[in-house]
C-alpha cells in the first residue's frame, strides 16, 4: 500500500490531579496505534511546558503558534492530535479551542461540547431535559456555601450523599457523606479541586459503565461493564489500585445490555459527540420491580490505561484497539 504516513499527536499530561493518569493513558495509546500507517508522538502539556518525548533525553518543545517541533533540524508538523489529557485543558473544551485556531483535526468532542460535559452540573441538568434519569442535586459555590444549609442539604437530598468537585475526574475530593455533620469536611476536601460542588443523591443499585464511537459509516458500542468494589464509592483505589472487580459483559439481562447501549448511543447523538465516549450509570429499581437506568457522568477522554474500561470492552467486543483508533482518526479526514 502507497500512502503518506500521517503525523499524530498523543497530547497528554495536563494541569489537573489526573497528571499521572494521563501519562499511562497516553502509553496504552501508542502501544496499541498501527505505527505502519502512523507516525505517532507522545507530546506532555504541563502548563506552560509543551514538549515531546522522543527519548529519555530527548524532549524537544513545541512551538505553540502551530502545535510543531523540531527533529533533526526538520520542522514536524502534525496532522492529526490524539487527546488523551483527563481534566484540564483537554476535557474541559481549552485545548479544543486552540486546536479549532490552527486548524489541526483532534480526537474528541468540540469545544461547547467538552466545557458542557465536564461541569457534571450543568451536564447532568442539560439531560434531563431530553429525558434522561439523572440523581437530584445542587451546586454549592466556594464562599456562599450559606445558601445552603446543612439541614436544607439533607431534607432534599437524604442522606447518604456524594459531594464531588463539579469539574474534575478519577473521583479526585470525593466523599460519601452518611451524616450532615460530615458535610462541612467534605465540601471542604472537594474545594481543594474546584471551586464548584456539586451535592448530589445516593443511590443505591448496580453500577455499570459502557463506551461507543461513531464513524461517518458505523456506530458501534461496546459490551456493558458492571463495576463491583467493597470500597464506600468506586474511588481512585478501586479505579487504579485493583480494588475493584470489573465484570465485561455485565451480569445483566440482554434486554437491560440493549437498553444501556441504545441510551449511550442516543446521548452520544444528543450531543453531537466525536471520538470514544464512556458512559457510567447506575441501575435502580422501581417501585415495580423493573430496571431504571440513571446517568452518573460522561467521559469524553475516557481512562486508556491497561486498567481501564475501554481496552477492556474493545476486547470484550471482539476487536482490536489498534483499528478502533485508527477508525476515530481517519473519521476526520
Amino acid at each position: 500500500m502507497n500512502f503518506t504516513k500521517r503525523t499524530i499527536a498523543i497530547v497528554c499530561g495536563g494541569d489537573s490531579s489526573e497528571y499521572e493518569v494521563s501519562l499511562r493513558s497516553a502509553q496504552g495509546i501508542y502501544s496499541a496505534f498501527d505505527h505502519d500507517r502512523y507516525n505517532a508522538y507522545i507530546v506532555v502539556l504541563r502548563k506552560n511546558d509543551w514538549h515531546v518525548n522522543l527519548t529519555e533525553d530527548c524532549h524537544p518543545a513545541i512551538d505553540k503558534n502551530d502545535f510543531s517541533f523540531m527533529k533533526d533540524g526538520e520542522k514536524i508538523r502534525f496532522d492529526y492530535a490524539y487527546i488523551t489529557i483527563h481534566g484540564t485543558p483537554g476535557e474541559n473544551g481549552v485545548l479544543q479551542g486552540y486546536f479549532d485556531m490552527i486548524d489541526l483535526p483532534y480526537s474528541t468532542c468540540n469545544v461547547l461540547v467538552e466545557a458542557l460535559t465536564f461541569h457534571k452540573f450543568a451536564l447532568n441538568n442539560y439531560l434531563r431535559a431530553f429525558g434522561c434519569s439523572v440523581p437530584d442535586s445542587i451546586q454549592v459555590r466556594r464562599g456562599v456555601e450559606h445558601d445552603w444549609t446543612e439541614e436544607k442539604i439533607e431534607e432534599y437530598l437524604g442522606m447518604p450523599c456524594f459531594v464531588k468537585p463539579v469539574a474534575d475526574g478519577s473521583s479526585f475530593g470525593v466523599t460519601k457523606v452518611k451524616s450532615r455533620d460530615q458535610l462541612a469536611a467534605a465540601l471542604e476536601f472537594a474545594f481543594k479541586q474546584c471551586e464548584n460542588v456539586m451535592i448530589e443523591r445516593f443511590l443505591d443499585g448496580t453500577e455499570v459503565t459502557v463506551g461507543c464511537y461513531k464513524t461517518k459509516n458505523k456506530a458501534v458500542v461496546f459490551p456493558v461493564t458492571e463495576v463491583v468494589t467493597d470500597n464506600e464509592f468506586f474511588d481512585y483505589d478501586a479505579k487504579y489500585n485493583g480494588q475493584v472487580e470489573e465484570i465485561t459483559p455485565a451480569r445483566i439481562s440482554d434486554e437491560l445490555t440493549a437498553e444501556l447501549q441504545a441510551e449511550t448511543l442516543r446521548i452520544y447523538d444528543i450531543l453531537h459527540c466525536n471520538g470514544i465516549i464512556r458512559i457510567d450509570y447506575i441501575i435502580t429499581k422501581n417501585e415495580d420491580g423493573s430496571d431504571h437506568i440513571n446517568l452518573l457522568e460522561i467521559n469524553t477522554t475516557p481512562g486508556m490505561t491497561v486498567t481501564s474500561f475501554i481496552p477492556q470492552q474493545v476486547r470484550a467486543a471482539g476487536l482490536e484497539l489498534k483499528d478502533v483508533l485508527t477508525d476515530i482518526i481517519e473519521n476526520q479526514f
